[in-house]
């Protein structure tokens, strides 16, 4: 009886160290779990919890489930959670930086975007770095165009609408052709739809397709305006308390993650607007004096950017100018 009462006084007190140096992540999302984004945030998740024998597990919470999209860096900034995945541009407001990816007409492809990327990445994730976070990587969306419910040949045609705004690039941009902004977040972009809360937005196909926004909308105009991206980060205190192994298991995760988040954008952009023509939406390139007028606004944006990100901004426009 004394041996058998060691025996479980000892393996209560292996199974108690265990659990105590078991650790577990939420990861809050603000986009669909059928999302690519989100898909490759839960392939990331997985990677790590494998490649820690279950030392570090990280769950996944799509769709603003555990927190709104425009509440998760400030959540993972305080500790309210130790990882999250947030688009950057939606915080231009705080840092010009984070609005790299979004100057309109700077970039409209995917090698163009990745070429900007690999030189503005340094410099934001220094700025995350002084928001107490800990960049892992990012994955761009693919190309920008226009959600309307009716044709729109010219800015002319924007005026009075109202235009879902998810950044200060968008909300700018709105300003600029005379619709009205509104701000909604991806989650709750269906519902923005269904009601009139929402109009037309600016999105990749990728969005409209998640959403079904044929169900409320008629036109979709690619004009390739910029490729944002949404970025992983973790709170640097959950990241200065992992050890090396762990950190080396999350790196080489999140550089899989980054590979192949863009091979899913890329692929998602053809299939996405076949989608959405599937669902009954009229998908085509913006026409010529649309997409002239579209050019001046995004000049005066590009001005507008470079003269509020200082020397360090413009530093890394003339770098990719420089570089094409």
């Amino acid at each position: 009886m004394k041996a058998l009462k060691t025996l479980l006084a000892t393996t209560a007190m292996i199974t108690a160290a265990t659990t105590a140096m078991a650790e577990k992540w939420d990861m809050p999302m603000a986009y669909a779990a059928t999302n690519f984004h989100s898909e490759v945030g839960a392939h990331f998740a997985q990677c790590v919890t494998e490649g820690t024998g279950g030392k570090l597990e990280i769950v996944t919470h799509p769709s603003g489930s555990l927190f709104s999209g425009n509440e998760i860096k400030r959540a993972v900034q305080t500790g309210q959670a130790n990882i999250g995945e947030r688009l950057l541009s939606a915080h231009q407001n705080e840092n010009p930086l984070y609005g790299v990816d979004s100057i309109p007409f700077l970039v409209s492809s995917f090698d163009q975007h990745e070429k900007l990327w690999a030189i503005a990445e340094p410099a934001v994730s220094e700025v995350l770095a002084e928001d107490n976070l800990h960049y892992l990587y990012s994955v761009p969306w693919p190309p920008q165009g226009f959600y309307f419910n009716k044709e729109v040949n010219s800015v002319e045609d924007m005026k009075g609408v109202k235009f879902r705004s998810y950044s200060t690039a968008t909300a700018r941009m709105a300003e600029l052709t005379g619709m009205i902004p509104v701000q909604v977040e991806a989650a709750e972009l269906s519902q923005a739809l269904a009601t009139g809360v929402a109009e037309s937005f600016i999105s990749s196909g990728a969005t409209g397709y998640d959403r079904k926004v044929w169900e409320h909308l008629s036109h979709f105009y690619e004009v390739d305006a910029w490729l944002p991206r949404n970025a992983v980060f973790v709170n640097m205190g959950a990241w200065n308390g992992l050890d090396d192994e762990t950190k080396a298991v999350m790196n080489d995760c999140a550089t899989k993650a980054a590979a192949e988040g863009l091979e899913r954008s890329k692929d998602y952009t053809q299939f996405t607007l076949n989608g959405l023509k599937e669902g009954g939406m009229t998908v085509q390139r913006a026409g010529d004096a649309l997409v002239e007028d579209l050019k001046a606004i995004g000049a005066t944006m590009t001005e507008e950017w470079l003269d509020q990100a200082g020397d360090t901004g413009r530093a890394i426009v003339e770098e990719y100018k420089g570089s094409m």
